[in-house]
């Protein structure tokens, strides 16, 4: 006689369905969630609604402001965390048995490390392994460490000033900012500037989340007057252009300045502090627990005895 049991199984859950889960319980967020997976929030609803329906029980509280786990919720995080642990495990041992360098890495990374190294970077790896794709996404250094955390991403570059916890790093690169100006402004021609320098003159920002902005917003926090915000805008490219317009000053990489001037309408300045020279950390959960593909990403992109 068979028996038959009225529970479903855990076997029957997804990896995606998962992952979901696990960001929406982490981030308190279904919108935040969907924004992180470019997946609509409704069809996140849709999934937890049906792994909710699969395993009986209520696994999160819809609250007002977003979402918290249930007791039930609570455990089903802590294992769902487990089994895509070992999934990462299985893909990274089974990885090893393949023939040739195949596969998929995910590599978020912010706008200065994509703005000034990446791309060539990127591009020698792949001219040595042809056959890798790699899933690069563009986030603030806050989100790219959170999304390595969560498993949402192998690889993450972010700015050394952002707490990366746990994680394990290696540096990637190190860049230096200066100030650029538009033409005619009356700080052009120095050779340096400090903060408090230019404190007193509109200025041109990055987006809310930027490690640069929040870093300037930091080390201004001690002057006697706020820094004049005038624009946020969300790309380096953007700033540049309201800079070339005249409606501020900006802070900036070295190499998101240097090889536009010759054909922009601006200046750049050395700023002189000591934390305009910065470090751009590579990150990741486990070493010994990436893909193949991944690890040799790593050792491209920041060998260990450099």
């Amino acid at each position: 006689m068979t028996i038959v049991g009225t529970r479903s199984s855990t076997a029957n859950f997804d990896i995606t369905t998962l992952r979901l889960f696990v960001c929406v319980a982490e981030q308190g967020n279904i919108a935040e969630a969907s924004r992180i997976n470019h997946i609509a929030a409704s069809a996140i609803s849709k999934r937890i609604s049906d792994l909710e329906a699969r395993v009986g029980v209520n696994l999160l509280y819809r609250l007002r402001g977003g979402v918290e786990p249930t007791q039930a919720g609570k455990a089903m995080l802590r294992h769902a965390k487990r089994v895509l642990l070992l999934m990462e495990d299985m893909d990274a041992e089974l990885s090893e048995f393949t023939h040739g360098m195949r596969g998929q890495v995910r590599l978020w990374a912010n706008t200065s490390s994509i703005t000034q190294f990446l791309p060539e970077d990127i591009s020698r790896y792949v001219e040595r392994f042809p056959e890798v794709g790699i899933e690069l996404r563009e986030e603030t250094s806050q989100i790219i460490i959170d999304g390595v955390r969560e498993g949402l991403t192998d690889l993450g570059i972010f700015s050394g000033h952002t707490d990366s916890g746990d994680l394990e790093t290696r540096v990637y690169r190190h860049d230096t900012l200066m100030v650029i100006l538009p033409s005619g402004h009356p700080l052009e021609g120095h050779e340096k500037l400090k903060l408090t320098d230019i404190a007193a003159y509109n200025q041109v920002g990055l987006q809310d989340g930027s490690s640069l902005q929040n870093q300037l917003l930091h080390e201004a926090s001690s002057l006697e007057e706020p820094l004049r915000l005038r624009v946020r805008v969300l790309s380096f490219d953007g700033i540049r252009r309201m800079v070339e317009a005249g409606l501020g000053l900006a802070v900036l990489p070295e190499g998101a300045v240097i090889p536009f001037l010759e054909m922009g309408t601006f200046t750049a300045v050395k700023l002189d502090e000591p934390w305009a020279k910065r470090s751009l950390i590579l990150g990741f959960r486990d070493y010994k627990s990436l893909p193949v593909v991944a690890r040799t990403l790593i050792e491209c992109l920041a060998p260990e005895s450099s």
